[in-house]
């Protein structure tokens, strides 16, 4: 620190010290825990503004918790989005499929078939109930936790797998992290492990979208961590000035990698209150909750389509597995935390509403859960036939130096020649296959 300036006062005067508060969860391994700091309002408590709403007209709904159902399973209040049984079935499908789709490429990576992979257990309906209220065509720009979005979408899982394997049938050809897909017939932006880069991506996007007259949003997805990322303040200054029909989910798990919200500010205030600040229209939602998820997610994306502007809607949920395969969660939070949660889980949550109003029942769960496992696991064994982590099975060689250029500069054509001397090198009585 520099030196004080002439004529300031003296070190020993009698202003007091300074100091720095540094953010420290509740909570940490072996703790007992308490959520009881969390205020969870009655469900259907919330008022619904007109979607053409002045912003200012939604101030609370920043620091409130938008939420369908109650404790007694059914749906409640002007939120409900009153969707049929069978939509409602639908959306527990994809949400278990999710699941099941999760649990069997986590024990893949850890049988040593993939490097990484990222679960989203316990935050299904951020995605799928979400992205079932927006159009089949609206471009949705993704983080790494919403493969609930293309699996509702109909994205088929054996491309997933492929791209986790990095093997021959992946159609980005090895040149991804494992789980950053991309598809542009799903219209899925291609994920990317750079945080909140999707931002600004998305609303620029949106913005074109506008300019050319077209019908189609965006949305885009981050997590609360990444909203302390520069990428995520110019996104919601450009939504704002130029009214961009776009929709900024962010997704608070509680959690970044190991360090809790209160990081990124969640000690200050909410992540929805942030909208306040660039006249965005702000919702806090109970990302547990598949209805409300739903319904903020329409309401958004009605709002976006009549011109009436962007919003940017917090998901309250709550990251219940690691960050990854490659994370430890018990070595900084509590292992009653997931347990303790007051919102509970959102598969359960929409199980137990359709069970409440008559439309399932446990069995047919059953059913369902074993049938995803199994579609999972059949699709996952033809994938394996393609190739998994150090099998061999990859794409061939000169591909490396493929795709990005109509025609290759020629330090490029340098490197490859040179690979290609070094492989021969390597292989002198022949190369292998591919």
């Amino acid at each position: 620190m520099a030196d004080r300036p002439e004529g300031s006062a003296a070190q020993g005067d009698n202003r007091p010290k300074l100091s720095l508060h540094v953010p420290e969860p509740k909570f940490r391994p072996g703790d007992t825990v308490d959520f009881s700091h969390i205020e969870v309002p009655a469900a259907g408590s919330a008022p619904r503004p007109d979607e053409a709403c002045d912003p200012a007209e939604m101030h609370d709904l920043a620091f409130g918790l938008v939420r369908v159902l109650g404790d007694d399973d059914k749906a409640h209040g002007p939120w409900d989005p009153k969707l049929d049984p069978d939509t409602l079935r639908k959306m527990l499908g994809h949400m278990a499929m999710t699941r099941a789709f999760d649990e069997r490429m986590f024990r893949g990576q850890r049988q040593g078939k993939t490097s990484f992979y990222m679960k989203c257990t316990g935050e299904e309906a951020t995605s799928v109930s979400a992205s079932m209220a927006l159009a089949g065509d609206d471009m949705v720009f993704p983080s790494y936790r919403q493969q609930g979005i293309l699996i509702q979408r109909g994205y088929p899982l054996i491309e997933m797998i492929n791209q986790i394997y990095s093997n021959k049938g992946d159609k980005l050809k090895g040149r991804q992290l494992p789980i950053m897909y991309s598809s542009r017939e799903h219209s899925f932006f291609t994920i990317s492990g750079n945080l909140a880069t999707q931002t600004p991506q998305a609303v620029g996007w949106a913005m074109a979208s506008a300019m050319k007259g077209d019908s189609r949003i965006a949305a885009t997805w981050v997590g609360e961590g990444s909203t302390a990322e520069g990428d995520f303040h110019s996104a919601c200054t450009f939504a704002t000035v130029y009214n961009a029909p776009v929709i900024l989910n962010v997704i608070n798990n509680q959690w970044a990698i190991s360090s809790f919200s209160g990081f990124a500010g969640a000690e200050r205030t909410t992540f929805a209150a942030r909208a306040l600040g660039y006249g965005l229209a702000g919702l806090r939602v109970d990302g547990n909750d598949a209805l409300a998820c739903y319904a903020a997610e329409r309401w958004a994306a009605n709002r976006a389509r009549a011109n009436a502007g962007p919003t940017l809607i917090e998901f309250f949920t709550y990251r219940a597995e690691g960050h990854s395969t490659s994370d430890d969660p018990s070595g900084y939070r509590s292992a009653q935390e997931r347990s303790e949660w007051p919102l509970g889980d959102p598969v359960m949550r929409l199980k137990n509403h359709l069970i409440a109003i008559g439309e399932w029942d446990e069995e047919r769960q059953e059913k369902m859960d074993l049938e995803a496992a199994e579609h999972v696991k059949k699709v996952t064994k033809e994938a394996e036939a393609n190739g998994i982590l150090g099998h061999g099975l990859h794409h061939p060689f000169r591909t490396m130096f493929e795709d990005v250029f109509e025609e290759l500069p020629w330090h490029l054509r340098e490197q490859a020649d040179q690979a290609v001397h070094e492989r021969e090198t390597k292989f002198p009585e022949g190369l292998p296959e591919a």
